[in-house]
């Protein structure tokens, strides 16, 4: 039984259903909670926002800022408990599925019947914006975690090559640190530590055991020696951070790497929105790689729009958002801006730079190979509370609350078991 829901708020939510938010000003307001609040994050929102306004449709923001999205879920409860839906709030996917297990959620089903979303929408995102036979969300991207983002003017500086092999990645870091730079950005928020570890237990294991480990969270595997390896290579890479890592937003050590303050950093393609934000370039100022030993695979999650069971007189803004958001050109647009990659499989990758039209093939490769894994750190490796327990222990062993990495594995397992 998941734990994601307490039983005040299903309670709550089940009783809030009929009313939600009934105002006249309401019928042609689009109300949307998320948190994309940094530059690249708002200017891809924007998108869509003009293509509603296009419809007559008026966009009200209820943003809440937090890379991660804890704080978004935690003000979303607040508001489903009290009966305030939103039109559709941004959702990971084991989210989209406790809120339809709560029946909250709405029926999109005739929109995506119409619109072909079954044939486009690829079966991997579908498992969590269907449920029980209906569509309960619109995907609106594909991101991949598994990237290196690396500031290309410091890297020709320190003579540094794309390292094939994580022993090639710590070289690396080495050469930028004898350089006098900050080897690593990263932000000491725990969804960051754990997002990055992700890669590293790809890289270290391969494909079959990140996704018995990390997917099927096969106990043999979390307490295996190459569970172990992954935690000391975590402890190695983590030396090449700042002293004032601690509570970084992400965004903030992207800039890092924009600025040339950092060679690196390891972190979703959201942060290629910033980059193009700052008007930068793939290959002539950044560099995109996959996190060595991980190329042929895509660790991914995908933003949705969880669409609510709004009353009928909200409705139509409801399929307004829902149908522009899996539009091929909205599609494209959007995902050019955010640096992630479409939701459907039948976008052309034209307008995308390089970097993009990489990851689109990436996920076309995995997708077909069965290498495209569920990131366990951002909500589609496991339901939230075993993503939570994971990103706790993630964090305790970068912040040496965990001392060793057979700790870090005992503790591991028995969090995840917990959490279960």
């Amino acid at each position: 039984m998941r734990r994601f829901l307490t039983a005040t708020a299903v309670v709550a939510l089940t009783v809030g259903a009929a009313g939600g938010l009934a105002r006249a000003d309401d019928v042609k307001e689009v109300q949307m909670l998320h948190w994309w609040t940094s530059g690249g994050e708002a200017a891809a929102l924007n998108v869509l926002k003009e293509d509603l306004a296009k419809e007559g449709f008026a966009w009200k923001d209820v943003p809440v800022a937090g890379g991660g999205g804890d704080a978004a879920m935690t003000a979303l409860k607040a508001m489903v408990a009290a009966g305030t839906y939103p039109t559709a709030s941004q959702m990971l996917g084991y989210t989209v599925l406790d809120y339809a297990q709560a029946g909250v959620m709405g029926d999109l089903t005739e929109t995506a019947t119409k619109e072909g979303w079954d044939k486009s929408v690829p079966a991997a995102l579908q498992k969590f914006s269907v449920y029980d036979g209906k569509w309960v969300a619109a995907p609106v991207n594909v991101h991949s975690v598994n990237w290196l983002w690396i500031n290309k003017a410091v890297m020709d500086k320190i003579g540094g090559t794309e390292p094939k092999t994580f022993d090639d990645l710590i070289a690396l870091l080495d050469k930028a640190k004898a350089a006098g730079v900050t080897p690593l950005a990263l932000g000491g928020q725990n969804w960051q530590e754990a997002t990055m570890f992700d890669s590293i237990v790809l890289s270290t294991g391969g494909p079959e055991f990140y996704k018995k480990a990390m997917n099927d969270l096969d106990e043999e595997s979390l307490k295996s020696d190459t569970m172990k390896k992954s935690f000391d290579n975590l402890q190695k890479i983590v030396q090449y951070v700042d002293p004032n890592f601690s509570g970084r937003d992400w965004n903030l050590a992207t800039a890092m790497v924009i600025k040339g303050d950092a060679l690196v950093q390891v972190m979703g393609d959201w942060a290629k929105g910033e980059f193009v934000a700052a008007k930068k370039t793939p290959d002539t100022d950044f560099l995109c790689y996959r996190f060595p030993g991980t190329d042929g695979s895509v660790i991914y999650n995908s933003d949705m729009f969880g669409m609510f069971n709004v009353p009928d007189d909200r409705k139509a803004a409801q399929v307004a958002l829902a149908t522009a958001t899996l539009s091929k050109s909205f599609q494209s647009a959007f995902n050019v801006v955010k640096g992630s990659v479409p939701a459907r499989t039948d976008v052309p990758d034209t307008d995308f730079d390089a970097c993009g039209k990489k990851g689109i093939a990436d996920l076309k490769k995995a997708n077909e190979g069965g290498t495209l894994f569920g990131s366990l750190a951002q909500g589609y490796g496991a339901p939230p509370a075993v993503a939570n327990a994971y990103k706790d222990v993630v964090s305790k062993f970068v912040h040496g609350q965990i001392k060793t990495s057979d700790q870090a594995v005992e503790e591991l397992v028995k969090a995840i078991e917990d959490a279960k």
